[in-house]
């Protein structure tokens, strides 16, 4: 089999020069140091230590290495320069073209990665650093284990944050210490036990599921805010009423747009188990958990608080306010008629809106880089630059190539020579691609140096015999295990290495494109392309999480709309309590294509997020508008009534879950705080879709008024 790992790349730059005893002496210890590691199979470590050097010789050609002992005398130094700047195998990939830096790949396998193992390879790099050599470490394995790292270290500074954001906005909304204190309560108990289940089931923490506390913590206030809201109208008009029968009332009044509203915001989150990747799943799963247990505990802890420490304050009302038993505002009244006054204003700017949405979704692009998750100034990032301006590049994309059985096929000279053909053409058209190696390679060396290093013979040579010579004098002067790299022992498996210089998913896309206009030539011979690497690895990853919002963002709207029929008994309600929704997510698509932010790995959650969250504010508006709908003939005061009870709470509730989210924009990862602001957008839209464009459908539709035959 072809062997092809992730490799840690350890780059030693000296500004005066590598070739000089203290650097080549440090890049030899420092390469028996990272062959020792457990992890690491000291194969699979290379350098210019143990890099091969092919050459010709009297009798024919030789492999030996650059050098075992360190040279010390300035001519040993200067020859061991001149091999290999005369050696383009090495010279620019394991040695800078401005001979200041010098590199150690370390491949390891999926499976060894730790955060033990991390910090060791961190400090051992730390601790071959002199007052003339640094020592920078990059590869895909050390960008992953950096944000395993920052990652928790992001939530205990996020949390905080949130829980005190949460707090005063939660005390200025509510104007009751004790009311927000138990609110606060009950989403530090949801968030607690649903890491608790986490921690029960043996699930990790990944990077995504570093978002659950701020999610649940924005969305477990939510049912609080209308508990007390319903609360603060119900004593305000019963001041003397005892705390029995005031919780009574909000049992009886809210328990079900409470449960409704968490279901409906559960499906939002479990509809994330259609994703293929399993951080994703877990994350929708364990949200959707706490989202229940926020409900329970609200529905249960709320009333017995309220029960020990009492009611709030009644507070006086309008006198001008509607004696049915309800806050009914000059400030709702006006606002409710407008909107259905100006009804069309709406439905024209609702449609121009989402127009424009979709033209903006036409822009949005996917991207698998996992560099771009940090700031630019990092050092992680920096690091990256640093060995991409150097090297080759620090992604990669590996073609492999598949004789489907038949041996010896890559010792034909017809077949090397497209494969040197392809890497030449890519590694010409593209920038973004610094490097390129192959068996091709290989067999362009040691036909250059049997032909008296000549740039002449360094090509493919015409004949399978002289190919095979090669190869044969290879294995038994060198170490045929390099080889293992590029192609299998049967010569019917060859892997292509492509080295990016970025690892984004269009850098991967636009190598692609080129790499697959070589399919049908090689199939012609028999020969099948497959992909692997980091950098296609993270292409596919994205690719499955895109694949995986998709299929979630239909299935959670289907099943929205199902579940607010069967709520509501009427099928007509679930298609107009689905309209803020849909526009929510259109509008936050549009908004991401137009300012260029691409889906990843975090913003792709974005759907579902603002599918869970803005129903809420749909389904307390329905609710609360077919209870009014059965005291009043009026459809006009039917809404006046909704607007002033549920319209209240949802703007209430939308600024608290707005202030928690926007608490992501101290994140340390630049996907968070475009999440944040795009969940804080949604929050928006969503409650103002309700308030507005659902009302409006709601009144004209004329739902719970039609057998009664009225007008107004």
């Amino acid at each position: 089999m072809v062997s092809i790992k992730d490799g840690i790349i350890i780059a030693l730059e000296n500004k005066n020069g590598v070739f000089n005893t203290e650097t080549l002496d440090t890049l030899k210890q420092l390469t028996k140091r990272f062959k020792k590691f457990e992890e690491i199979d000291k194969d699979d470590v290379t350098s210019l230590y143990t890099a091969d050097n092919i050459i010709g010789t009297e009798d024919g050609m030789d492999v030996k290495s650059f050098y075992k002992r360190v040279p010390k005398s300035e001519e040993k130094l200067k020859q061991l320069r001149e091999n290999v700047v005369n050696n383009e195998m090495v010279f620019g990939r394991l040695v800078s073209t401005d001979e200041t830096v010098t590199v150690i790949i370390a491949e390891i396998g999926d499976d060894v990665f730790t955060q033990k193992f991390y910090n060791e390879i961190l400090e051992t790099a730390k601790a071959s650093q002199t007052d003339d050599i640094k020592v920078y470490v990059a590869g895909r394995p050390i960008v992953e284990g950096t944000m395993a790292l920052l990652g928790p270290a992001d939530m205990k500074k996020m949390v905080p944050i949130v829980i005190l954001v949460i707090f005063l906005v939660l005390f200025i909304t509510l104007r009751s210490f004790k009311g927000t204190l138990i609110t606060l309560g009950v989403v530090f108990l949801s968030t607690i036990w649903a890491f608790g289940l986490m921690a029960t089931v043996g699930i990790p923490i990944y990077a995504v599921s570093t978002m659950i506390p701020v999610m649940l913590i924005a969305i477990g206030v939510a049912d609080g805010i209308h508990l007390y809201s319903h609360l603060q109208v119900f004593i305000n008009h019963y001041p003397n009423a005892t705390k029995k029968e005031a919780t009574i009332d909000m049992i009886k009044h809210l328990w079900k747009p409470v449960v409704m509203t968490s279901v409906t915001t559960a499906v939002g989150f479990i509809s994330l188990l259609t994703s293929q990747v399993y951080p994703v799943k877990y994350f929708g799963i364990f949200t959707a958990f706490g989202v229940m247990m926020a409900m329970v505990f609200s529905l249960v802890f709320l009333p017995a608080g309220i029960m020990i420490f009492g009611l709030p304050k009644a507070k006086p009302i309008d006198k001008d306010e509607d004696k049915g038993g309800h806050s009914h505002s000059k400030l709702a009244n006006s606002f409710a008629v407008w909107i259905i006054e100006h009804k069309y204003v709406s439905i024209v700017g609702t449609a121009v809106i989402v127009i424009l949405s979709i033209i903006g979704m036409q822009k949005i692009w996917i991207n698998s880089s996992f560099l771009e998750k940090f700031e630019k100034n990092s050092e992680i990032v920096l690091t990256d630059k640093f060995i991409n301006e150097h090297f080759g590049g620090t992604s990669t994309l590996n073609l492999i190539l598949d004789a489907n059985g038949k041996k010896d096929v890559f010792k034909e000279p017809a077949v090397l020579k497209l494969v040197d053909k392809m890497q030449k053409d890519v590694d010409g058209q593209l920038q973004i691609v610094g490097n390129t190696f192959s068996l091709a390679d290989y067999i362009n060396r040691m036909n250059k140096v049997m032909n008296a290093d000549e740039e002449e013979f360094n090509t493919i040579p015409d004949s399978k015999d002289m190919i095979a010579q090669y190869l044969l004098l290879y294995e038994m002067s060198g170490d045929p295990e390099n080889l293992n790299k590029v192609v299998d022992y049967d010569y019917e498996k060859a892997n292509i290495t492509f080295q990016l210089k970025s690892d984004n998913s269009k850098a991967m896309d636009a190598s692609l494109a080129i790499i697959k206009t070589y399919k049908d030539d090689f199939h012609k011979l028999g020969i099948t392309m497959n992909y692997a690497g980091s950098g296609y690895k993270g292409l596919v990853f994205t690719d499955l999480i895109l694949e995986g919002q998709i299929m979630s963002l239909i299935l959670s709207l289907i099943i929205i709309v199902v579940l607010l029929s069967l709520m509501f008994k009427n099928t007509m309600i679930g298609l107009i309590g689905s309209v803020p929704i849909i526009i929510t997510a259109l509008i936050s698509f549009g908004v991401m294509g137009f300012l260029d932010i691409p889906l990843n790995t975090t913003t792709a959650l974005l759907s579902s997020i603002a599918i869970g969250i803005g129903i809420d504010y749909a389904v307390h508006f329905l609710e609360q508008y077919r209870h009014n709908a059965t005291t009043t003939d009026n459809r006009m005061v039917a809404a006046q009534k909704t607007m002033a009870h549920s319209g209240r709470a949802i703007i209430y509730n939308a600024i608290v879950v707005i202030a928690g989210f926007l608490v992501l924009l101290f994140s340390v990862f630049p996907p968070n705080r475009e999440l944040g602001a795009l969940v804080s957008l949604n929050m928006f839209t969503s409650f103002v879709g309700t308030l507005t464009i659902m009302l409006v459908l709601l009144y004209m539709s004329k739902v719970y008024f039609k057998k009664k035959n009225i007008e107004k």
